[in-house]
């Protein structure tokens, strides 16, 4: 079975034709700039690769010239859209509606638009991508795999904040959490890596990246995570700032005579180790380079970063009682061996020890502790798109 992934952002769509039966991705890209000039690139197994610019007003266009390039006679992998059988969709946030994935129908798209408020950048983006596959494809089934959908699972406890409860009541106000495709997808791999029972055991996964997210997985299921009603709670990231006092909204806003939505702008774009760097870079590669070059605020930036890592696992490994794994993943978590290092070595008391040979290691699903450690450290690169893709299969068969 042969399933296009579509991942829409405001401005973007990435996707990856995948074979189900094999797990192998035909052809990978992404499309740029919608809605400007537009930008397409696009790879195949069978090593040809198309980049050019070209206008794209909206992601309808940009879904037909994914199509066409997947059944271009030159470099296209199917010879006619028909041995497409589905499309499986990423769409950020489910609200409380989805704890699983679902078969897109009216209701669907009207259950995701009305929690768009809580993600305005991406979940209309995600029903534009849902529409534009519908006019081209009709027929087709569309899946809609919900980032928030793995963190259903999380008691009440957890999810609930120490606010009035009228406004749980009237407006759902509670952690979500976010990276669930991710989270679900590293943690299963977590249990066939480090050998453990998924019904019986204590992981934490790191998702680290430009935006970074850690959950607490108890017997397979999300019991926390760091980011709440929206993706700006928790870790410090590339520009978000994470926690914070709330009271520093009104502090900036006051002193800087700036509305709420400057401050909060603020608080997702020019934060985190942007911020912190000076507005060096949100990329852990620059950083790591100014670092080594002398540049302090970029190394404090790093420390920071490390710390508030460091500060979630214990704290989950206390909600646990206890970690059997802990596994890193995304770009950040899965390249910057001295930052995996750096959070381990404060984890000592848990008696971690790392096998720095391993820590070295790229590219692969790998246990990365020595075998005296207490507990075991995992890198295993993400996925999302076959993750979607396996819930897509196992939906239309």
């Amino acid at each position: 079975m042969k399933i296009l992934v579509i991942n829409c952002g405001s401005s973007s769509l990435k996707y990856q034709l995948i074979d189900s039966g094999t797990e192998k991705a035909l052809a990978t890209g992404i499309c740029e700039r919608i809605g400007q000039s537009g930008h397409f690139k696009y790879s195949s197994s069978e090593g040809a690769k198309i980049e050019f610019d070209k206008d794209m007003p909206d992601h309808k266009v940009a879904v037909s010239i994914v199509l066409d390039a997947l059944v271009d006679e030159k470099n296209g992998v199917v010879k006619t859209l028909d041995e497409i059988e589905a499309i499986g969709h990423r769409v950020v946030h489910g609200g409380e509606k989805f704890s699983s994935s679902v078969v897109v129908d009216e209701s669907v798209i009207a259950d995701v638009e009305a929690v768009s408020e809580l993600a305005p950048l991406h979940n209309p983006a995600g029903i534009i991508g849902i529409r534009a596959c519908q006019a081209i494809m009709p027929g087709k089934p569309n899946v809609a795999v919900f980032d928030t959908a793995f963190h259903q699972t999380m008691p009440k406890k957890a999810y609930m904040y120490g606010l009035p409860v009228s406004y749980y009541d009237k407006y759902k106000i509670r952690r979500y959490g976010f990276h669930g495709t991710s989270h679900s997808y590293v943690s299963k791999r977590t249990y066939e890596v480090a050998g453990l029972d998924a019904e019986n055991s204590k992981v934490i996964v790191c998702h680290l990246g430009s935006g970074a997210s850690i959950s607490a997985v108890m017997n397979g299921k999300s019991v926390d995570t760091s980011m709440g009603l929206t993706p700006l709670e928790g870790l410090v990231m590339g520009t978000r700032s994470g926690d914070i006092d709330p009271a520093i909204v009104e502090f900036i806003a006051h002193k800087e005579n700036k509305s709420v939505e400057d401050v909060m702008t603020i608080l997702n774009k020019e934060s985190g180790v942007y911020g912190l760097s000076g507005g060096l870079s949100s990329d852990f590669r620059d950083l790591e380079k100014a670092a080594s070059e002398g540049n302090a605020l970029a190394d404090e930036a790093q420390r920071i970063f490390s710390y508030r890592v460091v500060k979630y696992i214990g704290a989950y490994t206390a909600a646990m009682n206890g970690v059997d794994a802990i596994t890193f993943t995304a770009g950040l978590g899965e390249n910057n061996k001295d930052i995996r290092k750096e959070i381990c070595d404060y984890l000592g008391f848990l008696g971690i020890v790392l096998d720095d040979e391993k820590n070295s290691v790229r590219g692969e699903d790998i246990v990365v502790s020595a075998p005296e450690s207490k507990v075991k450290v995992c890198v295993i690169p993400t996925n999302e798109e076959l993750a979607i893709a396996r819930e897509t299969a196992a939906l239309i068969k």
